[in-house]
């Protein structure tokens, strides 16, 4: 594990009895908490193989889409932020090398997003021992900004609900937001589904948040050709 230039770690390291891996506490309410402190979980270790190259390194306005959703992260109330890299770390990582991000490699991530959300949620326990909640982001979503994040957040506070997803299309999806209680379950996660099953198993604690601005993800060179051309015939012309 490394982390930028600019890291900001907790200092207190040891181990209480809201360790993740710890029998999750009896409330699950993020209403109930006196304060709201949460980190972020950027996953960044996919191979991009519809794409053909590290869709992480793609450009829009002058930015790659992993600086784009780490700048997001990191000008929103999460912290920490953990990056999480496997699949074209050594192209990836520069990206963020500088930051003040907690940047993990994943030696497992052909196993799918389940195996760098266990490495992710790991790193916020070791370093963050009074977090309330953990934000999963994913970083092919041109649309994620920092206003998307205190919606989730707002909403989270605002109705008691221990999971809140971002929703767009008719369907819930990153990013999420998991109250602490729930960070046990992802040790539990395996494959490529990342943490859906956790949706699906507490649909009840679920509170969604239309974001249909999200809905876009860039997987395939198509995808990201269409989203270009989108871009400029939105923008107003130069005066």
């Amino acid at each position: 594990m490394t982390g930028g230039a600019g890291d900001r770690p907790d200092p207190a390291r040891r181990r209480n009895r809201f360790s993740l891996f710890a029998k999750a506490p009896p409330s699950c309410f993020v209403a109930a908490m006196p304060s709201f402190h949460f980190g972020a979980i950027i996953l960044a270790a996919g191979a991009s193989t519809r794409m053909g190259r590290p869709k992480q390194l793609l450009r829009i306005d002058g930015r790659t889409l992993l600086r784009r959703t780490v700048d997001a992260v990191l000008a929103s109330a999460a912290w920490p932020a953990v990056v999480v890299i496997g699949a074209h770390q050594d192209s990836v990582r520069p990206e963020v090398a500088r930051l003040p991000v907690l940047i993990i490699e994943n030696p497992g991530w052909e196993e799918g997003l389940a195996s760098s959300i266990r490495a992710g949620a790991r790193v916020l326990d070791t370093f963050s021992l009074s977090l309330d909640a953990g934000l999963l982001v994913v970083c092919d979503q041109p649309g994620f900004s920092p206003a998307a994040i205190t919606r989730l957040t707002d909403v989270a506070v605002s109705s008691g609900k221990s999971i809140v997803a971002a929703r767009y299309d008719g369907h819930p999806g990153p990013p999420v937001l998991f109250a602490r209680c729930h960070f046990h379950e992802f040790t539990e996660l395996r494959g490529p589904g990342g943490a859906r099953p956790l949706l699906e198993r507490h649909a009840g604690q679920l509170a969604t948040v239309d974001l249909p601005e999200l809905a876009t993800d860039l997987d395939t060179p198509e995808d990201y050709r269409d989203f270009l051309a989108s871009s400029q015939s939105t923008r107003p012309p130069a005066l």
